[in-house]
């Protein structure tokens, strides 16, 4: 059984991943291509009803180097761990000293509760030094394009889009695609690969 991680301030990277659609399987193989000795937290909003997430967080731990779990508010990002946004909640970051989680019950946006570009808007309080990484799945429509575009403007990030051929349904990659904010287009099976090249590995 793996153990929640003592909390390390240092971690390099935040990888911040959205998707909808098809998200669990594509997931799956992002998440178990990841190891935990990567300088880096995760944090995720996938597209699901309440009541569907937890279980979700639980298989994905078991496929996982990684240990995954449903977010809860006021928790401390920690390295090695990825963090799901639970369903019927929005998730947002805070910078109290440290990075943590915030669940809120606030309005569906745009039709998501979770909602990706609720999640990536408030990575706007990020520091300027603070390294990300976007992951943009399978998923009907275009959430995440405008939290993307906002954090294009003045952040250091990377963002990652899964290609066409592999997405279930090609909407929310396409349209950061379109917009021609993907530094990657890449199969599902890559995206690990990606990341890690990102952070050097």
């Amino acid at each position: 059984m793996k153990g929640i991680q003592n909390p390390i301030k240092n971690y390099e990277y935040i990888v911040a991943i959205g998707t909808s659609t098809g998200g669990p399987k594509a997931l799956t193989k992002v998440l178990s291509g990841l190891d935990k000795t990567l300088s880096a937290t995760y944090v995720v909003v996938q597209h699901m009803p309440a009541g569907f997430t937890k279980s979700l967080a639980e298989r994905l731990n078991t496929l996982s180097d990684l240990t995954v779990k449903e977010g809860e508010s006021d928790e401390r990002l920690q390295q090695g761990t990825v963090y799901i946004a639970p369903g019927g909640k929005q998730l947002k970051l805070r910078n109290v000293n440290q990075l943590e989680l915030i669940l809120t019950d606030e309005e569906a946006y745009k039709g998501h509760k979770p909602s990706v570009n609720v999640m990536l808007n408030s990575l706007q309080i990020l520091p300027p030094h603070q390294k990300l990484i976007v992951v943009i799945m399978t998923g009907m429509g275009s959430d995440g394009l405008e939290g993307v575009q906002l954090l294009k403007k003045d952040k250091n990030m990377t963002v990652i889009a899964q290609d066409e051929t592999t997405s279930t349904v090609f909407g929310m990659p396409k349209a950061i695609v379109q917009a021609e904010l993907a530094n990657y287009i890449v199969p599902v099976d890559e995206i690990a690969k990606t990341i890690k090249t990102i952070m050097g590995e």
